[in-house]
């Protein structure tokens, strides 16, 4: 069974950086695309970056040049940057990747969720 674990969630100051971790276990074939959703009070989930396995990334307008997302494809993991954090960037982040399992085949997983505040 495919499992994703995040870490690194906190509370932060405006203008803080922090970095959000996630790694996926279990009987893993291939790991395609691996992303970060976040989830505000009161809000649908939302795409906030993606990266392929080949490295292409893609973000959401609002994190443009403050959020960096990367993989380690050889540790199935995937890491979240973020830096110049606001107060509107408070929220659930979920990490979120497509997988190849052994046994049940290719499938939508996703993490516990890590909380994110950012406030003075």
């Amino acid at each position: 069974q495919v499992q994703l674990v995040e870490s690194g969630g906190g509370l932060v100051q405006p203008g803080g950086s922090l970095r959000l971790s996630c790694a996926a276990s279990g009987s893993i074939f291939r790991v395609y695309t691996m992303g970060w959703y976040w989830q505000g009070p009161g809000k649908q989930r939302e795409l906030v970056a993606v990266i392929s396995s080949d490295g292409i990334t893609n973000y959401a307008d609002s994190v443009k040049g403050r959020f960096t997302i990367s993989r380690d494809n050889a540790k199935n993991t995937v890491d979240l940057q973020m830096n110049s954090l606001k107060p509107e960037d408070t929220a659930v982040y979920y990490c979120n990747a497509v997988i190849w399992e052994r046994v049940r085949g290719t499938a939508n997983y996703w993490g516990q969720g890590t909380q994110v505040t950012v406030s003075s």
